[in-house]
């Protein structure tokens, strides 16, 4: 959970230290930011900063572990200090909470305490290293786990960095109790003598995060200029709001590579190898490449985080057999609605229409099911003497972002479905939508509707077999059996051509539809 700091902001001519509280623990602490005078000097500013910053800090952390999320730190500290940082934050602390005490109005009551020797000769032995880890920790062990709550330090207890900060910090604690001598006689002029105190540099400004769904939405831009992510990226885009929701912020320049890797295990948990590598690495990773190429971030730390995929082993084709592509267009085109026990009928037209025109639209262009089930009345046209179907962009979704034109095969034609489409309400045939923006959206609810509705009735079995993306595979296997030109039938279906050479000339209407023609009728008597 980090928060931003802007270590120091000027308001009325004055200096602040300011550290922007998270989202989710604004409930707690009651604010949007905390921020504490610094005074109107500079210098005088740059001196109590690393202590005011470090107090913001251990609010925020006071904050985590009210909510839960205060577990003891073990990874890379967040906002990091150096030991000599450290030491003048708890020189600053101790001076401000012994001015705390001062304004007290009980302090004239409770009068001077005085200093304990035997205290200051343990801080000298310590700083000297003359003590063991468990004088230390006893001496400055409590500070260092409040530092080590705010996120300033990782040493662990005992490691050579941690008796290194602990030295630091008892040379605050004995610089702290001479200044309060000092001024139990009056004297408020005196400043730190050791140099690991008064040499002390401030804090390196804090980078600027760089927004992870920024990063996401301005590289989507970039891809629609260039004619791809036509859907706006809504799918792909899972992946990048999976992550932020891992690791609890949006900061992607905060991620790093053990961030990648523990999300792709806990994705794991609940996707398969494939979908884990194929869809979610590889979504976080181009974006990630995208922003390293365009100098906003300095790396990608997801470029060598990969998840090895699960050999394929093909029992079968991926494309309907014979078999079950007869079953289901006898039964879609045979379907009739049944009523329930009010003879009333639940289903909607345009659902009914879907399972029954659907299949054998699919059958005889091998397109994609949701380009089909977003056909509009308007889409479907008579050309010279034959029947062709327009798939374009502005019914839905078109994949390649270019419109289409598709001829009927005669059996579709003799079927009925031009008297369909001639008796139907303008606008869309297969399902309700009557905002454009919503077209997409409404054409896949019709399609995994579809896809369910062949599992219940067992008309698609076969777990390896996709409903209705088989057509597509059964479609480019006829016309491979057919000797039909790999350019045409990709043409028909919507699929770009593998060679440079594929992209000069257009394949004509009149080539798709002698393909379209060779195609065999189906027996559905």
């Amino acid at each position: 959970m980090a928060g931003k700091v802007r270590h120091l902001v000027t308001r009325s001519g004055r200096y602040h230290a300011r550290l922007v509280v998270p989202k989710d623990l604004r409930g707690i602490v009651g604010k949007t930011e905390l921020r504490t005078p610094l005074g109107g000097d500079y210098r005088q500013a740059l001196k109590l900063l690393p202590g005011a910053v470090a107090q913001l800090q251990h609010q925020i952390a006071q904050a985590e572990q009210q909510a839960g999320a205060g577990q003891r730190q073990t990874g890379p500290s967040r906002y990091p200090l150096a030991p000599d940082q450290l030491a003048h934050s708890l020189y600053a602390q101790r001076l401000a909470f012994d001015d705390e005490i001062r304004n007290s109005p009980a302090y004239p009551a409770v009068g001077q305490i005085g200093i304990d020797d035997l205290l200051v000769q343990r801080l000298r032995d310590a700083i000297a290293g003359k003590a063991n880890d468990a004088e230390l920790g006893a001496l400055v062990g409590a500070q260092i786990e409040r530092f080590r709550a705010a996120g300033n330090l990782d040493a662990e207890p005992g490691s050579e960095a941690w008796r290194e900060i602990t030295r630091a910090l008892c040379h605050a604690e004995l610089e702290a109790l001479a200044r309060v001598v000092e001024r139990d006689e009056g004297d408020f002029s005196g400043t730190p003598s050791a140099p690991i105190i008064k040499d002390a540099q401030p804090p390196e400004k804090a980078p600027e995060p760089i927004s992870l769904k920024r990063l996401w939405t301005d590289y989507v831009t970039m891809r629609q200029q260039t004619g791809s992510m036509r859907d706006g990226g809504k799918q792909l885009g899972l992946a990048v709001e999976k992550l932020r929701e891992f690791v609890r912020h949006d900061d992607a320049a905060r991620l790093t590579k053990k961030d990648i890797m523990a999300w792709r295990d806990q994705l794991l948990k609940s996707l398969s190898a494939q979908t884990v590598s194929s869809k979610y690495l590889s979504t976080v990773r181009s974006v990630l490449n995208w922003a390293v190429e365009n100098d906003r971030l300095p790396e990608n730390v997801a470029a060598t985080v990969r998840q090895a995929k699960p050999k394929r082993v093909k029992a079968r084709e991926k494309g309907f057999t014979d078999a079950e592509a007869l079953k289901i267009l006898k039964v879609s085109r045979s379907y009739e609605p049944h009523k329930d026990e009010t003879g009333r009928i639940r289903e909607t037209q345009h659902m009914i229409a879907a399972k029954q025109w659907v299949p054998i639209l699919g059958a005889f262009t091998g397109t994609r099911v949701t380009e089909i089930t977003q056909l509009r009345k308007e889409d479907i046209r008579l050309e010279g003497d034959q029947w062709v179907a327009r798939l374009t962009p502005d019914a839905g979704t078109i994949k390649t972002g270019e419109y289409r034109d598709v001829p009927l095969h005669p059996q579709i034609v003799q079927e009925g479905f031009i008297e369909f489409v001639e008796n139907a309400a303008s606008g869309p045939l297969f399902h309700h939508g009557t905002d454009p923006a919503q077209f997409d959206r409404k054409a896949t609810q019709i399609s995994n509707r579809l896809s369910e509705w062949l599992r219940e009735k067992e008309l698609v079995t076969d777990m390896r077999v996709r409903p209705t993306h088989a057509w597509r595979h059964r479609f480019k296997s006829q016309c491979i059996e057919l000797d039909i030109q790999t350019r045409v039938y990709d043409a028909i279906q919507g699929h770009a051509g593998k060679t440079a050479s594929e992209n000069y000339g257009d394949v004509s209407l009149k080539a798709k539809i002698d393909a379209i023609n060779k195609l065999p009728f189906y027996d559905l008597k």
